[in-house]
């Protein structure tokens, strides 16, 4: 995608995860924290600071699993996914990072059917 057309349906997919929690427009960190909830599949529940960033890491390892940099080794005894680095991820710069974040999120969320 385009940055043009990633920044349009990331504004349209903003507007949806806000109407569907009731909240402002969510920013990259807190899609990362929902698709990590989503992926953890415990449902809503109370996590600590290390724990939402646990679950942003999920997030960041399923979503560049999609483009082969990771892929998933498992289950730990509690049920959190842990990843494994398949091939090192390049050194992008932030716009391109942020573009691609958004670009990757809004597949996820695609996927899902919420856009």
């Amino acid at each position: 995608m385009k940055a043009a057309e990633v920044n349009k349906k990331w504004s349209i997919l903003q507007g949806e995860i806000a109407s569907l929690f009731d909240m402002e427009k969510p920013d990259i960190k807190v899609c990362l924290f929902l698709i990590g909830v989503q992926e953890l599949g415990k449902g809503p529940q109370t996590f600590s600071k290390r724990q939402k960033e646990e679950l942003m890491h999920i997030a960041t390892c399923r979503l560049f699993s999609a483009m082969g940099f990771y892929s998933l080794k498992g289950l730990d005894e509690e049920g959190w996914p842990h990843w494994e680095l398949i091939k090192p991820i390049p050194n992008y710069t932030l716009l391109e990072q942020e573009l691609i974040m958004k670009s990757l999120i809004i597949d996820y969320f695609e996927e899902l059917n919420v856009i």
